[in-house]
């Protein structure tokens, strides 16, 4: 149910049901050619899902991402999970996790079974291309969420004040300072807006269930270390690490490496050396960032390791993320039409474009554009993405080739 003003109630069909199958099969697509990191993610994620397939509507997009923002943990595998579960309940989030987390994380255990082949793979010349087509692919996010989410002069001020303070400030806690003041501004500013039109999102998740998801995250929470304490387990302790991680952090794949570190490197489970050479693997693969930590349980000095020790350290690291969407989905569409909330929603949309506004500059512009070819390549990827249409996958195989001739130049 939506309402167009305070009065007028309106009510759309909700988008059509789809299976396991098909949302493994998009997802599986995204998982071998999104490259870039979490926010050219979320612009894969909009290009194939919102433009191309219209399984959901800008507005509901913008929404679902809002949400995930605020979530500790990998914002764009939570946004995958969300939207898997909106397309197909539980099974569709669960095939949406598989599809896009298993190339990558099949990828880093084959680069930990074969570390020194791969150390070096990270300064090649594909690699630099793909990290100019995630600035093509980011760029067509921002233009293109910043016309739906920042169409007047307040939003589109909140969205380059977010920018500027994310840049000057680029810390996790300022990313949730941002959203909760943007929160605020939009509940004071926009509560007097139309709400848009936009059907709500499909949900087939319990909310009894949803209940239950949140007493078992917290009793993994506080119940895996005391645990950890009495069993001695190096199989406890490892999951208990991971899901602790997964739980905790806040701003993404980049921000969780540190923590990563301080909880694998002193303690003897991997070496420095070994950590940087799967930090450098995990970028040279697609999907999200949290695979490092398949790499991480299969290169451990203590058993379990290998395979095993990877899907412990795997799953671990993902549970929090599938808890916290699944806990708090079912409340979703009641949420998203009451109108204060829907007012701060407003302010946090526009909050979420200058976020990603900052991160085009802050790691991804920095990191690919280094001169002029760099630059040029990235507007022949824009042009390609935003002008011809061409598909983000096709871009991301264009520029890795024209990576590797440059490299040779």
């Amino acid at each position: 149910m939506q309402t167009e003003d305070r009065a007028a109630p309106v009510t759309k069909k909700l988008p059509s049901e789809g299976s396991f199958w098909e949302v493994l099969r998009v997802f599986t697509k995204l998982g071998l050619t999104s490259f870039g990191g979490p926010v050219a993610h979320l612009g894969y994620f909009r290009q194939e899902l919102v433009v191309r397939r219209k399984w959901l509507d800008e507005q509901n997009y913008a929404d679902l991402l809002a949400l995930c923002q605020f979530l500790p943990g990998p914002s764009s595998s939570q946004m995958g999970i969300a939207l898997g579960m909106t397309r197909a309940g539980l099974w569709g989030g669960l095939a949406a996790w598989l599809g896009f987390t298993l190339p990558s994380a099949l990828a880093l255990v084959l680069f930990a079974y074969a570390t020194t082949l791969f150390h070096a793979s990270a300064q090649t010349g594909w690699l630099h291309g793909l990290l100019i087509a995630a600035v093509a692919v980011v760029a067509q996010a921002v233009w293109g969420m910043a016309s739906t989410l920042c169409p007047d002069k307040p939003r589109a001020t909140i969205a380059l004040v977010a920018a500027i303070i994310m840049l000057l400030w680029p810390v996790a806690i300022a990313q949730l300072i941002i959203l909760a003041l943007a929160g605020l501004l939009g509940w004071r500013l926009f509560h007097h807006l139309a709400i848009p039109t936009s059907s709500g999102i499909a949900l087939r998740i319990p909310r009894r269930l949803a209940i239950g998801c949140g007493v078992v995250f917290f009793g993994l929470l506080i119940g895996l270390p005391l645990l950890r304490l009495v069993s001695h387990n190096q199989g406890l302790a490892l999951f208990d690490t991971f899901f602790r991680v997964g739980s905790l952090v806040f701003g993404g794949g980049h921000v969780v490496l540190p923590l990563l570190q301080r909880e694998v490197v002193p303690v003897g489970w991997v070496t420095n050396d070994q950590f940087i050479t799967g930090y450098a693997a995990a970028q040279a693969v697609p999907g999200p960032l949290f695979t490092f930590s398949a790499y991480l349980g299969a290169v451990s000095h203590s058993s379990p390791n290998g395979w095993m020790g990877a899907g412990i350290a795997l799953c671990a690291i993902f549970l929090p993320s599938f808890l916290f969407v699944t806990g708090i989905l079912p409340f979703w569409n009641q949420l998203r039409t009451y109108m204060p909330f829907q007012a701060a929603l407003r302010g946090i949309n526009a909050a979420v474009v200058g976020i990603l506004l900052a991160a085009l500059y802050q790691p991804i512009w920095i990191t690919a554009i280094h001169a002029p070819i760099d630059f040029a390549l990235g507007l022949v990827a824009f042009g390609l993405l935003v002008v011809w249409k061409m598909p983000p996958w096709a871009v991301v195989l264009l520029l890795a080739l024209a990576g590797i001739i440059i490299q040779f130049l």
